[in-house]
């Protein structure tokens, strides 16, 4: 004779409460956590007619953006993260600063502005060179409010710890005056002691550029052509793919590939300014923590 057991071959009650308590709990985390994700615009639901218009890699013709915080009431304009290009990784975080922050960086620089020079591939230091003929300077991490708030956004927009940034490098630009295509990682062991190889870089563009001063990837792959500010261009411009200089819109490049390998398509440059004058700031970003 067999003696069944208490529960027979059921799941004991008590067990069974908590299952169904804890698949509860995780199902109340993952609707709130779906939730956040939409408010955010980091998630979005397709509409019923979104597969007509699914853009292929490399394709321009089409490029979405998120409207992520809306400041009209004070008289600040929209912003939004506009996805450029998957070769080399960039988008540009549009508004990301404000005209008063611009101002700041810009005059904080204006008494230090210097020759800027270029680092020798060979030896790791810094070089004068006629590929880059800007005037420069360095402003230190966290060397007040304004900046530390600049690199806390920094940090929040690209997912890097402010600890991982070099200084701000603010850059300017008159007419004639541009950088040759380069690539912002090292080749040398001498600069890369010091935070590891540089990641990815923000370029932030502090005032607008009445014409040329594009920010161009002449490795860059897409239709160019098919851009919708492509005749607007320089002829520098028309060289790859451009980004035309904005006051307060922020480029993010990646320099590093997600499996860590160099991305030789991030090779960039600045087209000569024709007319106006263009300033911008540098945040570049290294792999482990930049010591100042």
């Amino acid at each position: 004779m067999v003696v069944k057991g208490r529960y027979g071959r059921g799941m004991p009650r008590k067990m069974a409460s908590s299952y169904s308590t804890i698949a509860f709990v995780m199902l109340i985390m993952f609707s709130f956590l779906f939730l956040s994700l939409l408010v955010f615009g980091i998630f979005f639901i397709p509409s019923s007619g979104s597969s007509k218009g699914v853009s292929k890699a490399n394709d321009l013709t089409s490029i979405a953006h998120n409207v992520l915080n809306k400041f009209n009431d004070k008289g600040r304009r929209d912003q939004w993260v506009e996805l450029l290009s998957w070769e080399p990784r960039a988008s540009v975080y549009h508004n990301f600063l404000s005209k008063e922050e611009c101002e700041h960086l810009i005059n904080l620089a204006k008494p230090n502005m210097v020759k800027s020079t270029v680092v020798d591939s060979s030896t790791g230091k810094s070089m004068d060179s006629r590929v880059r003929t800007s005037y420069g300077t360095f402003l230190a991490r966290g060397g007040d409010e304004i900046i530390k708030n600049i690199e806390k956004k920094i940090a929040d927009f690209t997912f890097i710890p402010v600890e991982h940034g070099e200084g701000l490098q603010v850059l300017h630009y008159e007419v004639g005056q541009k950088y040759e295509p380069h690539n912002d990682y090292f080749n040398d062991e001498f600069n890369t002691k010091n935070g590891g190889q540089r990641i990815a870089t923000v370029l932030m563009y502090l005032s607008d550029v009445e014409e040329g001063g594009e920010t161009v990837f002449p490795n860059a792959k897409g239709n160019f052509s098919s851009l919708p500010y492509w005749d607007q261009l320089s002829e520098c411009g028309k060289g790859g793919f451009s980004v035309k200089p904005k006051m307060g819109d922020a480029l993010l490049f990646w320099s590093m590939n997600p499996d860590a390998s160099l991305d030789p398509s991030s090779l960039h440059g600045g087209c000569p300014v024709i007319r106006g004058n263009k300033w911008s700031s540098t945040k570049w970003l290294r792999v482990h923590e930049y010591k100042v």
